[in-house]
């Protein structure tokens, strides 16, 4: 079953190291290493989240999910979007910008460099948002529980994610401002800080909005569709379970790919944070994104949730470090192996606490598989 699902993934990620490691070195080999986990542990979550809502779809859609949605998941997001993001920040065509880092990496590494400030400062807000919602959020399952009762509570206040956030912003583009007397660029740089920034900002709000709207009209039509089964079976009328499954399952689908697209964009952004290498980025995500589909179709032929429930915390955990990293980096360098040991370790150290409260619950209630009490609070 296991050698089934993730076949294609083994595979694939056998090819992708070993295809790293002659082109460009151990070096590569480690970068794509650590971009492939990183991009499985932030996407952990959404898999997770996908296979609750493919099972209720019908075998076309969830075929229609497991193949056109992976060429949008692998082949769009984590291939065309990096290169987007380089060919827009550097102001060139995204074929330009592919020919420079195959032909001139110099020149192309000269066009990254000049455009990290935007992108560190567009990718900076928009991971801190995913954070901050994440924290604020008052949840039965508590991971560091002495940390995120209290910011529970804190974020009942309205909008507080997004005042804390611009708070971040103004200060980032305050410190380049403090150095305008030196040099007329810094000023500029001040301001691309501020524009990039409500630019990321405004797009985690775009993508937060639609896939909302898309939550809504799936409860919407969901709740139509069972109103007109019960009418159905009052009346004596025969219901066809997959017809009414299919009705909603557009939405799903669309649902399912904003879902998709709004945790693509934490990955591929996180990634300028290790590298910007786009074709070792390209790589590592499309190694890590196979895996997370191969991990939607295995919990949906299980039929079960996983286990480890504190990865989703330490992914988000990740995520915020990355942020932070990526708006020092606007000003200081940081090795690519310490800002990626920082979201391995957060991951690990999840997992491990995981580990630990399922044995915990399984020596307390004498069960050998306690999977099924993830509803029960715990945090340390």
């Amino acid at each position: 079953m296991v050698l089934k699902t993730f076949g294609w993934s083994f595979a694939i990620t056998a090819l992708g190291l070993a295809f790293a490691a002659w082109q460009w070195g151990w070096e590569a080999f480690g970068v794509v290493l650590i971009l492939s986990i990183l991009e499985i542990s932030l996407s952990f979550d959404n898999a997770v989240v996908n296979a609750g809502i493919l099972k209720k779809m019908n075998a076309f859609w969830q075929k229609i999910f497991l193949t056109i949605g992976i060429l949008i998941a692998v082949f769009g997001m984590r291939l065309v979007f990096p290169v987007a993001i380089v060919a827009i920040s550097a102001k060139v065509g995204p074929i330009e910008a592919i020919e420079l880092a195959m032909d001139k990496p110099a020149q192309y590494e000269a066009l990254v460099t000049d455009a990290h400030a935007a992108i560190a400062a567009f990718g900076g807000m928009f991971l801190l948002m995913i954070f901050l919602d994440f924290i604020f959020e008052d949840r039965d399952i508590k991971w560091l529980g002495w940390l995120e009762r209290p910011l529970a509570k804190l974020g009942k206040v309205d909008m507080l994610s997004v005042c804390i956030a611009l708070v971040v912003l103004l200060v980032t583009a305050m410190t380049f401002a403090t150095h305008a007397h030196t040099s007329a660029g810094h000023m500029d740089k001040s301001a691309t800080v501020l524009l990039s920034g409500v630019a990321g900002l405004i797009t985690y709000l775009i993508v937060g909005g639609l896939s909302g709207f898309f939550e809504n009209k799936l409860e919407e039509e969901e709740e139509r569709e069972h109103e007109e089964e019960e009418k159905a079976k009052a009346e004596g009328k025969p219901v066809s379970a997959v017809g009414l499954a299919g009705k909603a399952a557009f939405f799903l689908f669309l649902y399912l790919e904003v879902l998709d697209a709004s945790f693509s964009f934490d990955g591929v952004i996180g990634a300028f944070a290790i590298t910007n290498h786009i074709f070792w980025m390209a790589l590592g995500l499309g190694i890590g994104a196979m895996y997370v589909r191969s991990l939607t179709v295995y919990l949906v032929r299980q039929g079960t949730l996983d286990e480890y429930v504190y990865l989703e915390h330490g992914a988000h955990y990740a995520i915020g470090a990355l942020a932070v990293i990526l708006l020092i980096t606007i000003q200081h360098e940081i090795s690519e192996l310490i800002t990626g040991g920082i979201g391995v370790v957060l991951i690990a150290a999840s997992f491990l606490s995981s580990v630990m409260r399922n044995r915990a619950i399984a020596a307390a209630e004498g069960k050998a598989d306690p999977s099924d009490k993830t509803e029960v609070k715990s945090g340390v």
